[in-house]
């Protein structure tokens, strides 16, 4: 661990793209400075496994993308009420309503910043969203 980093859940595409020939080293997050939480774009996919769990329903994928986020910030120390910013990737504006629908149960009273932004595709044609979260544990906390 770094003075001022820590990866956590590294991983390697070749594992989780195995159909697309690639080799980046990447996390599923970053702490920055023990209390900046950066957490790597989740999808409809258990984070586990890299398994899809929720075919092209839009919803089923943003609550499974909500709960990867939830589970990996927990692994870190920070909890979804710690969350100050989402940035929302969508493939057709027809699914804005699902995605935000399935977040908004998850981030009930914490009033992040939101970013949505309507894209051509994602990494796999089945993912109609992608959800980014940026979160600051409180300095008072552990």
């Amino acid at each position: 661990m770094s003075d001022t980093h820590y990866r956590h859940r590294k991983f390697n595409t070749k594992d989780t793209y195995p159909d697309q020939k690639l080799d980046n080293d990447l996390c599923q997050v970053v702490c920055a400075r023990g209390t900046l939480v950066f957490v790597r774009g989740q999808v409809g996919q258990n984070i586990d496994d890299f398994k899809s769990m929720a075919g092209e329903n839009a919803y089923a994928q943003a609550d499974q993308a909500m709960r990867n986020i939830s589970q990996l910030l927990e692994e870190v120390g920070a909890r979804l009420e710690h969350i100050c910013r989402i940035q929302v990737y969508i493939t057709d504006r027809k699914y804005r309503n699902d995605v935000y629908q399935a977040i908004g149960k998850w981030l009930q009273g914490v009033y992040p910043v939101s970013t949505g932004l309507i894209v051509k595709g994602l990494a796999r044609p089945e993912w109609v969203m992608e959800i980014e979260a940026t979160a600051v544990i409180p300095e008072s906390e552990p």
